[in-house]
């Protein structure tokens, strides 16, 4: 049976889908449609709010964001290599990334804009900030610490090290990574979504329909092995001098409004870690999502859409 092809992420709903370039590729881009008004607001004319997902992911994990959230224009990215967007052979380091969302926010029209983040998505919104700062008006992370609370959890937290280590070392390994992740028709992504969500999200329809997407998405040739050069460069990059200076460029206070939520059962990101970030964040929001796991804006979307609008409200007027 031949790999999916990247139009299988264009799934229809009460969204558009764009090509946009920025960086030098083509990222495909899903906008939420604007409710009806009598008198219709151009796109850039309404605040920006960018949607950046996760390990193993695409754009498909904010549907109920780009179904909940309003007031604003709403787009959701497949990341560099992921999804429907291109997939070069470089370009998966924290300066790039950067530089991805940095390159979007001008490409859509727009002069700044606030940036949702989940797990590596959220490293996205954190090195935008603090290397772009001039184009962010706000971040909200889910389950996506401050990269230096994140790496010094790690290595002195033992509960931390032992959630996260044994994961990201596996995946350092050539070709064979890649191989786990798209085998039996993407098996390996179903059980780690699993691994680190709640119970009462497994059991449910929604869970089932969108596993489906995901375990296809990352069969798309190149997906697997781009998703994962974001994991080995988080590793690799520590040994270098290039990991040093990354840390040293994130090792500043955030200038800008934050909001971060974990959901209170995350196996993954745990509370200490969530803690240690309050150090670059101090003035930020920190709020925990009852009976959640890793995944808290698919698990419980209702209460994270009204945290997101909350929070928006307070950076910028909404309708």
């Amino acid at each position: 049976m031949p790999p999916p092809d990247p139009s299988i992420t264009r799934i229809d709903g009460p969204w558009r889908h764009l090509d946009v370039h920025a960086n030098g590729i083509r990222f495909h881009v899903v906008e939420a449609l604007a409710d009806p008004t009598p008198t219709p607001t151009p796109a850039t004319a309404r605040p920006l709010v960018i949607l950046l997902h996760g390990f193993g992911s695409f754009w498909w994990s904010w549907r109920h964001q780009l179904r909940g959230l309003s007031g604003a224009r709403v787009v959701a990215v497949d990341l560099r290599g992921y999804g429907g967007s291109d997939k070069p052979p470089r370009g998966y380091d924290g300066w790039t990334l950067a530089g991805d969302t940095a390159g979007l926010i001008r490409a859509l029209g727009h002069s700044s804009a606030t940036l949702v983040g989940h797990a590596d998505g959220g490293l996205a919104c954190w090195t935008t900030a603090l290397l772009h700062s001039r184009l962010v008006r706000a971040i909200a992370l889910v389950s996506s610490p401050h990269p230096a609370a994140l790496r010094r959890s790690t290595l002195t937290r033992r509960d931390q090290s032992r959630a996260l280590l044994p994961t990201l070392l596996r995946y350092q390994m050539p070709l064979w990574p890649e191989r786990l992740l798209t085998r039996r028709d993407g098996e390996e992504i179903e059980r780690l979504i699993r691994s680190r969500s709640s119970a009462k999200w497994v059991a449910s329809e929604d869970f089932s329909q969108s596993i489906g997407y995901l375990r296809r998405a990352i069969q798309i040739p190149g997906a697997a092995h781009c998703a994962l050069e974001y994991q080995r460069w988080a590793v690799r990059s520590q040994l270098r001098g290039e990991g040093r200076r990354f840390m040293r460029s994130m090792i500043h206070q955030l200038g800008v409004p934050l909001l971060h939520l974990r959901g209170d059962a995350d196996p993954y990101v745990l509370a200490g870690t969530v803690e240690h970030t309050q150090r670059y964040a101090p003035h930020g929001r920190y709020v925990s999502i009852a009976n959640a796991g890793h995944f808290g804006h698919e698990e419980s979307p209702q209460e994270v859409n009204r945290h997101l609008m909350r929070f928006f409200k307070q950076i910028h007027p909404l309708s």
